[in-house]
């Protein structure tokens, strides 16, 4: 047991728990309000967003995984990097759109908007399940993140006894949010995002130094990897497609939507699109954890002990626990924001629409936080129960389904065009076909494509399948139209997404 790390990390989880209970009165609403306990009341401003969507997206997980892939398989790792690249010129674009909209009619989800553009019941229910579905083993990951840690300051065990630290963690988590809904994520994520930026200039600094520079790293890579180091040619289809789907994905994500529609105005937004790339800055810096665990000679059967294993390693041990409380820290934020998220669709979209449709406004709220527990206790016992290879394997199809809400939601935030029932077989068509591609290659991400002009070409699966869905929803349309069958009533009008709140 390494109890010097152990009381560092403690301490900061202990702070960042206080933090959690008292935030329910931070910038104080009615919190028996949906729009107050899942969305903050809509009123986070520049820097909060900032670090909500920070705290959001760079989780737990990424420190661990990203790392480990470049640790593990070489430069295809570092894919994450262009990708986070990618997608801010799309939020700056599109993102605005949704917010003036949601704001507008009052929605809370990426759902809602669709149950309104398209007057479809059922194409909302699609996107809702695609959603949680694809949120859960999300959740599960930021455990196994956690794990890594605990495991790395010697929270060892079997049973009961080893899951223990982990549960203790999670009930916390559960309680807090419970209690204050997303102002809780908000306000933890200023600290843990300040902690990471900590951890990962005094690591850029501090291990290469010891470490005699960046050249020893690359030739202690180059020699594990070879010719991984650099993408060999047949690496550019499945690198580039893997970049681009990922991005297209990112912000169709409920946690990340929330992070959207809790901002206070789309201005917010825009800014954030362009200072929310610092965060790829260090992202980069955090996958080369990877190459300097090589060069450090850290040895590990499982790529996502690598940076633990580096930071006791090379740093002194009260160090050690404060990057570890770092990276615990960053497995709660995402982990609350996304069982809020969760919790939103299930009970606007599932709940509120199919099972009680008087409900009030305080029901409403209490399903969504203790659907927010369900969720949490399912992830966790997703990760005590089941095979950690099969989190992860669910999350990488988590990103293929995710990808198929893109034509009802973002192409719908430009036009209505699409026939709801085309969009819906859509959905269904990429929804078997993303699950058939993934399931034929051991849950790999990548397929080689069987005819066509690109036969032979290896891209991303999701990606694949977003093209069937578009080609079937469009081919559908026309159709439909053919025939006379119309789309339901769009409850928007054109000023709406221009909408300033």
């Amino acid at each position: 047991m390494n109890w010097t790390a152990l009381t560092v990390f403690l301490l900061f989880f202990l702070f960042v728990t206080i933090l959690g209970f008292v935030s329910a009165n931070w910038r104080k609403g009615n919190l028996e309000l949906l729009d107050e306990w899942g969305l903050g009341g809509r009123r986070f401003g520049t820097i909060v967003t900032w670090f909500l969507l920070g705290g959001d997206l760079y989780t737990a997980y990424t420190f661990i995984a990203v790392p480990a892939s470049m640790y593990g398989k070489g430069a295809i790792g570092f894919f994450a990097v262009p990708y986070t690249i990618i997608i801010y010129p799309f939020v700056f674009v599109v993102m605005p759109k949704l917010w003036s909209v949601a704001k507008k009619h009052g929605y809370v989800t990426a759902s809602d908007f669709v149950r309104g553009r398209y007057g479809s019941s059922s194409l909302a229910l699609a996107v809702a399940i695609t959603g949680i579905l694809a949120t859960m083993p999300y959740i599960a990951l930021q455990l196994v993140g956690m794990q890594a840690v605990l495991e790395a300051m010697g929270l060892t065990g079997s049973g009961l006894a080893g899951d223990l630290p982990l549960i203790i963690a999670f009930a916390v988590l559960a309680i807090y949010t419970y209690n204050s809904g997303l102002r809780a994520p908000a306000a933890i994520a200023i600290v843990k995002d300040l902690m990471i930026y900590i951890t990962i200039i005094v690591a850029i600094i501090y291990i290469p130094y010891k470490l005699g520079g960046f050249g020893p790293i690359f030739d202690a890579a180059a020699a594990k990897h070879k010719a991984a180091v650099v993408l060999g040619a047949k690496a550019y289809a499945p690198y580039a497609t893997l970049a681009l789907g990922s991005a297209l994905a990112l912000f169709l994500y409920p946690h990340s939507l929330t992070g959207i529609f809790s901002s206070s105005s789309r201005e917010v937004i825009k800014r954030n699109s362009a200072l929310l790339p610092a965060y790829s800055f260090v992202l980069g810096i955090i996958a080369l954890l990877g190459f300097m665990a090589i060069a450090a000679g850290v040895n590990v059967t499982n790529g996502n002990d690598a940076v633990p294993q580096l930071f006791l390693r090379m740093f002194p041990d009260w160090f050690s626990g404060f990057g570890f409380a770092a990276i615990g820290i960053g497995a709660l934020v995402p982990a609350a924001i996304m069982s809020i998220a969760a919790a939103n669709l299930f009970t606007r979209n599932i709940y509120k629409e199919y099972i009680n449709k008087t409900c009030t406004e305080k029901q409403e709220s209490n399903v969504a936080k203790w659907f927010s527990l369900l969720v949490k206790i399912g992830a966790l016992a997703f990760i005590i129960l089941i095979n950690k290879q099969d989190a992860i394997n669910l999350q990488l199809l988590g990103g293929i389904w995710i990808l198929q809400t893109l034509p009802a939601v973002v192409i719908g935030l430009y036009t209505n065009w699409l026939n709801r029932w085309a969009l819906l077989i859509g959905w269904f068509v990429a929804m078997v076909w993303g699950t058939y591609m993934a399931a034929s290659t051991s849950f790999g991400n990548q397929y080689k494509l069987p005819f066509g002009l690109g036969a032979g070409t290896t891209i991303y699966s999701g990606l694949y399948a977003l093209i069937v869905n578009i080609v079937v929803a469009v081919v559908l349309t026309v159709i439909f139209r053919v025939v006379g069958l119309k789309n339901g009533k769009d409850e928007t009008a054109e000023q709406d997404y221009v909408f300033e709140g």
